[in-house]
């Protein structure tokens, strides 16, 4: 037979003791004697108590939210990242009691984080995006609240999670480079997001690793719009690359779809390749070499982060290191 749900006040009753003490033994915050605790723990044991949510967060003085602040700039690439992160942040957080508060912000305007968090309807942040000049972070920072940034920063005093993306770009061009391509071109998209600049330095490092000129000319950043890329395609074929480095499968996915516009075959007449890998490129034709990231557990760690930093403890930047070169057949 199962137990009627019983209330603090029930258990308060039943020991004779106050509701106070009961909250405190139940949290472990503030001053009870261990005999009492003991006595309450028994009870509550007993009874099959399970303390609100409401009840948890007043004790504690916590929210049990965690805010997760997503650009709403965000495209068809972004997307499964996002969607990635978010299944590992969940997983960690519905694990100790928390649920996520969304955050979208719109360009410069970040009244919407603001309002979180001068509503105090979080205990910390979690940045799925870095940005050279980071205005969110900024604001965090100053309002004192716990955060952790996906990405990389500049700012020492930010804890940072992030793959290792300046080690797979570098690794994955001199894959290329041993392969024999040597006129390499590189095609990213805005210089204002820290992951565009830490692609282009591995690509960059690649080359300067094996003493081959990288040739400047050839790289074209700052490609946000998909019309762009017929453009550039023509541009460089006429320039005689070899091959393509795309920053992400999304511009990966639309210089293959040119390419058989333009018929210039893949990977007869030009090599193609992605700094990221997601379902995206599962049904492009042919398949593309690119670099696989657990974008699951970059997730989880930020979480688990940010959730030590709430409970008081130091914690350090970290950068994961399981990510893949996946060579298939535009590359061949």
């Amino acid at each position: 037979m199962n137990n009627p749900k019983i209330t603090i006040d029930d258990v308060a009753r039943a020991l004779g003791i106050s509701k106070t003490t009961v909250s405190r033994a139940i949290s472990g915050k503030g001053r009870v004697g261990n005999s009492t605790k003991s006595k309450v723990m028994e009870y509550i044991e007993q009874h099959n108590y399970r303390p609100s949510v409401t009840a948890r967060a007043l004790a504690q003085q916590r929210t049990f939210n965690i805010g997760v602040v997503w650009p709403d700039d965000y495209n068809a690439v972004d997307l499964p990242f996002f969607q990635r992160c978010m299944i590992g942040m969940s997983e960690i957080t519905s694990a100790f009691g928390y649920d996520i508060v969304v955050s979208l912000i719109a360009g410069e305007d970040i009244s919407g984080l603001k309002r979180i968090v001068e509503n105090h309807k979080v205990d910390g942040m979690i940045l799925t995006r870095t940005l050279v000049d980071d205005k969110p972070a900024a604001y965090l920072k100053e309002c004192g609240i716990p955060f952790v940034a996906i990405g990389t920063a500049a700012d020492p005093e930010i804890i940072c999670v992030d793959n290792a993306n300046f080690e797979a770009c570098k690794e994955l061009t001199s894959v290329l480079i041993a392969k024999g391509l040597k006129k390499l071109a590189l095609i990213g998209g805005s210089t204002e997001h820290v992951i565009t600049r830490t692609r282009h330095r591995g690509f960059v490092a690649a080359f300067e690793e094996a003493n081959l000129p990288m040739d400047p000319s050839l790289v074209y950043l700052d490609v946000e719009k998909r019309s762009k890329v017929s453009g550039i395609l023509k541009e460089l074929v006429k320039s005689g690359v070899d091959g393509i480095v795309c920053m992400d499968d999304n511009l990966a996915g639309e210089v293959i779809a040119k390419c058989r516009e333009e018929h210039i075959l893949v990977p007869e007449k030009l090599k193609v390749a992605s700094f990221y890998n997601s379902s995206i490129l599962e049904s492009v034709v042919p398949s593309v070499t690119s670099l696989n990231f657990d974008d699951r557990n970059l997730g989880a760690t930020a979480a688990k982060k940010l959730l030590e930093i709430i409970d008081g403890q130091e914690v350090s930047n970290t950068v994961l290191n399981n990510y893949e070169v996946i060579l298939k057949e535009s590359t061949k």
